[in-house]
Parts: C-alpha cells; structure tokens; sequence
C-alpha cells in the first residue's frame, strides 16, 4: 500500500507539490510564528525589564478632604536622593494645576488661544536628568534656574511641532495665560514619562509661584537607580526625604523582574500561538481540497482498482497514506523554511534567535497530522465511490 501511494504521488508530481504546499505554508507559518515569538519576547523583556528595574517612583500623600494642597517633598529632595548609593538621577515632578491653560508663542486672550492638547508640567531639574531626555536642540534648566525660580521652560517634541518652534537662536518665548517662557531647550525623546513630550516643562520653585502647589496630581519624585539597587532605593528614599514623618510620602518599586518577564511570555505566546493555529487550518482547507480535486481526477482509476477487487477500505488507506505522506514531507520542508526564516530576521535585526525545541522538533508530526485529518474526507469519499459508476466517468 505504501509503495502504491508513493507511485501515486511520484506520478504526478505538479499536483503532489500543489497539495504539498498547504502544509509546507502551515507548518512554516508555525515554526516561524512560535520562533519569532520566543525571539521577540527575549528581546522585549530584556527591553522592559532594564527599564522598569531600573525605576522607582515616590508619591505624596494625597490631601484629605478640606486639606489644603502641599508638597511634602522637602527643597533640596534631589540632593538628598542623589546622594544615595545606587542613583543616577532624581527629581519631583507634577502637573501644574491649570484647567485649559492658553498656551501660544504669543500673548492671547483665553477666549482666543487653547492648550492644543498641551499640558504644562512643574519638574526640578533632577527629574528631567531622571527621564534621560535626548536633546534636539539648547540645553535643559538647571539649579541655577531652580534657585531663583527663573520663567524657563524645556519644550517635548510635540509641544514644539505644535507651537512651531524648531530652533533656538532667534531666542523663542511661550506664553502660558500670558506670562511669558523663556525656552531653553527642545526635547526630541525621552526614557520614562512619555506624556512630557507633548508639554512644557518648567522649573518647581516657578511653578509654585505662579499657580501654586498640585492639586488634581500630588507631586511624585522619579528616581532612575542603577540596575539591582531599585528596590534598595525604594526602602531608603521615604527616610531620606523626610527622615520626620516617612509615612508622607510612598515609594512604589519596580515589579520582579521574573513575574514580569512570565507575563510577558504569556501574552505574546497565546496571541501568537493563536496565529500559528490559524495558519495550520488554512494549510489543512488546502490540503483538503487538493486532494478531493484529485480524487475527482482518478475516478476512472478507483473504478479499475475495485473492479481488480479492492475493497473501499483498501482505497480509504490509500488515499490517507498519500495524503499523510505529502503532510510528513511538507511538515519537513515548512519547518526547515521556518528556522532558516527565523534565524535569518534575527541576524539582521542583531537580536538571538530563540527556537524551542519543543515546537521545532515535533513540527513535522504537526505535518503528518495535519495531511491525515485532511485527507480524511476525502478518503472517505472515494472509498464510497462504486466501481461500474466510477468505469462509466
């Protein structure tokens, strides 16, 4: 029977490789998709992780009802974190309580100018160190600014686009509700708080002055630590900001990098294997009507094999052995397509590639299942077909 099924497929060779290509499409799409998988997501934890492990945040207690707003972070709340071992960069930031400020490179009326989207944020100068800012264009504030409260301000990229400010020499100026900004700086990206990039950023002490403490937001300080100090810092920072009443103020520590780097592996893997399937159906559809075409095709040939007295079970059998064996051989082909592919991405992009030998090993078997479970019906089929209407067509 083996060898007959193999006659049949040699024999036709351009439908054998039509039917073929289902499952070499299939299990490729499998082997790729769950190698890119376990690839991306070595990359994106990595990624993650060195961000978050290496962040802390510290909040304000929030002002109970009746309470009037105050920053419980002490002045000089970046010297005292800075000098812990294990930080980078440290700083308080919040938003500026202001409810549709008008915000323009010129002075307007409120009924005439709007915020477009912008928000105006209050950060010492440590903070902005602690987002690790990239800068397009000036430089950022510094504690001169902070000290005597300067009206200064550092732009993100989107406040610029939207203001239009691009460069600097021509020594550009924002009004907020009419008071004027002297910009000194234009931010293109930053590491952590990615809403700054479409604000304007100025020092704390002037923000204090102009429209108060946070309301709406308490103040919270951004610490960027070294990696493997975080959580250390997290301990230390309430104590060393307000060494009288630590219970002001909540440090929030990164999360475990391991539960971290698990939730990660379990998202990206369901979605993906999810993909995988769907592929294999398709492979598996085409398989299927492949082989019901052919079937169609060799009518005159099942008619002459049950007239010589096969029985429809040795027809079934035969029609399955073909179909599983162009499963196998595509299962083969698609998941040595799919290593070379996967392989191939990472390389170029410079990443590791990741293949696990759970899902690349048993791929071909994926192929022999599938061409059986295809060619199922198809089988079944033909084993119906009787021998005079078969030698009539």
């Amino acid at each position: 029977m083996l060898a007959e099924s193999l006659a049949g497929l040699v024999q036709r060779p351009g439908r054998s490789l039509l039917t073929m290509l289902g499952t070499i499409l299939g299990v490729g799409a499998f082997v790729t998709v769950l190698g890119f998988t376990s690839t991306a997501t070595g990359q994106i934890s990595a990624s993650f992780s060195t961000l978050q492990a290496s962040t802390v945040t510290v909040n304000d207690v929030e002002p109970t009802e009746g309470q009037i707003p105050t920053v419980n972070f002490p002045e000089d709340s970046d010297q005292r974190i800075e000098r812990l071992n294990g930080v980078r960069a440290a700083g308080v930031w919040w938003p500026a309580p202001l409810h549709s400020p008008t915000i323009a490179t010129r002075p307007l009326p409120p009924s005439e100018g709007g915020s477009n989207g912008m928000t105006v944020f209050a950060a010492s100068p440590g903070a902005l160190n602690a987002l690790e800012p990239t800068l397009s264009t000036g430089t950022l504030y510094n504690e001169f600014h902070q000290r005597r409260g300067e009206p200064v301000c550092v732009l993100g990229s989107g406040a610029a686009r939207v203001l239009g400010i691009t460069r600097l020499d021509n020594r550009p100026v924002v009004f907020v509700n009419s008071t004027a900004y002297a910009v000194v700086g234009v931010v293109s990206d930053v590491q952590r708080m990615p809403e700054s990039l479409l604000g304007v950023i100025i020092p704390t002490s002037t923000a204090l002055k102009a429209f108060g403490p946070p309301v709406d937001h308490p103040a919270q300080m951004i610490i960027h630590t070294r990696l493997g100090a975080a959580r250390l810092i997290a301990h230390q920072a309430p104590i060393a900001l307000r060494p009288d009443n630590p219970r002001l103020l909540t440090a929030v520590p990164p999360p475990d990098p391991h539960s971290l780097r698990d939730a990660v592996n379990t998202s990206l893997s369901g979605l993906f294997l999810l993909l995988a399937l769907i592929c294999l159906v398709i492979g598996a559809v085409g398989i299927a009507n492949t082989t019901l075409v052919a079937i169609l095709e060799r009518t005159g040939e099942i008619g002459l094999r049950r007239s010589l007295g096969a029985r429809p079970r040795h027809i079934a059998v035969q029609f399955l052995t073909e179909s599983t064996a162009l499963g196998t051989l595509g299962g083969l082909i698609g998941t040595g397509i799919g290593v070379t592919v996967v392989v191939a991405v990472a390389l170029l992009q410079e990443w590791t590639a990741v293949l696990n030998p759970v899902t690349v090993l048993p791929a071909p078997l994926v192929g022999s299942v599938v061409g059986l479970l295809a060619g199922l019906y198809p089988a079944l089929r033909a084993a119906r077909i009787e021998p005079l209407d078969a030698l009539r067509q």
